[in-house]
């Protein structure tokens, strides 16, 4: 045999004896074989059989050898979850996530229809696909551990990728053992090291994926408070914002959100402990589309807005507010923004002193 791989138990396995033989055992005695329509170049165990050739690759199924799907992708590698219901085609610079229907061959071959070379086209949904080279991997539940070109731990869940560590030499995946809550890796000197696994985090992820938003909130406590921050930009990126700014701890994430969602009175919250004249002027615009004017001029005020204050005020027609400006402007050198508001109150003889001992070149009329 050039390749021995195993099925979904031990009992069961397959050998590519040749570019144009696939054998399958069971129990260590021969039940069938599978003579491709193409150069055999790789074979891939799990769920399905997956036959590899130069553009695409060929799932068959383990008891009858029928054609599941043909998919044209370029094909590396096949990681099948344990439940045999997802899997990854990792191609070379690129892989790609898939949903696999069981039922849609069992329904294909009980209606009798005639399989072609190209399979059920239903059997198979492409979830995800993610621009990364994928040296090794392992499924942990419907989360995909793997480890990159640029030799980073990474993850995906819901297509979003997540770094766990960055790796200090090449190493690769062995499998994880669940009583430990580790990952295994080994290097090329055959040294194996363990990395421990947030697997609340990832459960929390899984279930949001799921839909099961309740089962979701009760993991939630379990998951570190360092992680929450990467919680909130899953969160965010499955548009559950309301959610992800319940969760984030990072202000300025929280603020981006608040601002995001219309919250304006957590964004005065984080804004007053920032004390952050971009966050007040964010604010100031966020209140002015909202139709709060007065909170609008508040938080300009606070931000040192000059300009933003001149266009409320001359619309409010508040004198006293202009003449206030005045002062400000003034005393911040705004020569342009004094020189307007002693404009808009007729302060005629004050506006010639201004164009005589201010900086004509700020004042454009």
């Amino acid at each position: 045999a050039h390749e021995f791989v195993w099925g979904t138990d031990n009992n069961t396995f397959a050998v590519r004896e040749s570019s144009s033989m696939v054998r399958l055992y069971q129990n260590f005695k021969e039940t069938r074989f599978i003579r491709p329509a193409f150069p055999a170049e790789g074979l891939h165990g799990g769920a399905l059989i997956a036959v590899r050739s130069q553009d695409f690759v060929v799932f068959y199924d383990w008891m009858t050898c029928s054609v599941v799907r043909r998919i044209d992708v370029e094909c590396k590698a096949v990681y099948w979850s344990e439940n045999g219901e997802q899997v990854v085609i990792a191609g070379e610079d690129t892989f790609y996530i898939l949903r696999y229907d069981a039922s849609a061959l069992a329904t294909a071959l009980a209606s009798g229809a005639e399989l072609d070379d190209d399979g059920v086209e239903d059997s198979f949904e492409l979830l995800h696909e993610v621009n990364e080279k994928v040296r090794t991997g392992v499924w942990l539940g419907d989360c995909f551990v793997y480890s990159n070109a640029s030799w980073r731990l990474n993850y995906t869940v819901g297509g979003e990728v997540t770094t766990i560590y960055h790796l200090d030499r090449p190493m690769y995946i062995l499998g994880y053992m669940a009583a430990q809550n580790r990952l295994y890796l080994i290097d090329k000197e055959y040294g194996i090291v363990t990395y421990k696994i947030d697997l609340s985090l990832i459960e929390y992820k899984t279930l949001v994926m799921r839909g099961d938003m309740e089962a979701a909130a009760e993991v939630l406590p379990a998951v570190p408070t360092m992680q929450l921050d990467s919680v909130a930009h899953f969160l965010e990126a499955r548009g559950e914002m309301e959610l992800a700014l319940d969760v984030a701890q990072d202000a300025d994430n929280r603020f981006d959100l608040a601002i995001q969602l219309g919250r304006l009175d957590v964004a005065m919250g984080i804004a007053e402990e920032a004390g952050s004249e971009n966050k007040w002027k964010q604010l100031g615009d966020l209140a002015l589309s909202a139709g709060k004017l007065q909170l609008s001029l508040d938080c300009m005020r606070k931000a040192g807005d000059l300009s933003g204050q001149l266009l409320l005020l001359s619309s409010f027609g508040d004198a006293e507010g202009v003449r206030a400006l005045r002062v400000a402007a003034e005393a911040k050198g705004k020569t342009n923004v004094a020189f307007v508001c002693l404009l808009l109150l007729g302060e005629v003889g004050k506006c010639v002193e201004l164009l005589e001992t201010g900086d004509l070149s700020l004042i454009h009329i």
